[in-house]
């Protein structure tokens, strides 16, 4: 087995709650706005941001990795809606707020303080071409983290 670490470190265990999900088939890059559009939300409104982009009604903004993209006044630039990654992510929400439950941490003043996404290993894949070649179609998996601290 794989011995998993946090790239956060010198947290309190008494008032910080840390959750991860390991190697899931999402984007990487798309995986990385959302952790960055959810870094400093409370948990209920990282929720509800989540919640909304999953139906659609919220755009997560595209800050790094935006060529060609469109752009739209909801985000003052570019944006898109990355259900995928939010359903994993509402998942890991859950898994969050259950770890400060065990510890006895009030779930209602969590703040979302550290959140990544990191790439895992790639699986090799190959598309068949004429005469005999092939083209590689890699896919990427993703390691997502997230840390939270009670406020005061």
């Amino acid at each position: 087995m794989p011995n998993w670490r946090y790239s956060v470190r010198n947290l309190d265990p008494s008032v910080t709650v840390k959750a991860s999900v390991r190697e899931i088939d999402v984007s990487p890059k798309w995986s990385r706005e959302v952790c960055a559009a959810i870094r400093g939300l409370k948990l209920t409104e990282a929720r509800r941001l989540l919640e909304d982009v999953v139906e659609r009604k919220r755009m997560i903004p595209y800050r790094r990795y935006r060529k060609l993209r469109a752009h739209h006044s909801q985000t003052k630039g570019a944006g898109g809606y990355p259900v995928k990654v939010a359903k994993h992510m509402l998942k890991l929400l859950d898994s969050l707020e259950a770890n400060a439950e065990f510890k006895g941490l009030d779930t209602d003043k969590l703040v979302v303080i550290h959140a990544a996404a990191h790439k895992g290993r790639v699986i090799s894949k190959f598309f068949p071409r004429a005469f005999g070649r092939a083209t590689p179609h890699n896919k990427t998996l993703v390691h997502i983290e997230v840390a939270a601290a009670q406020s005061t």
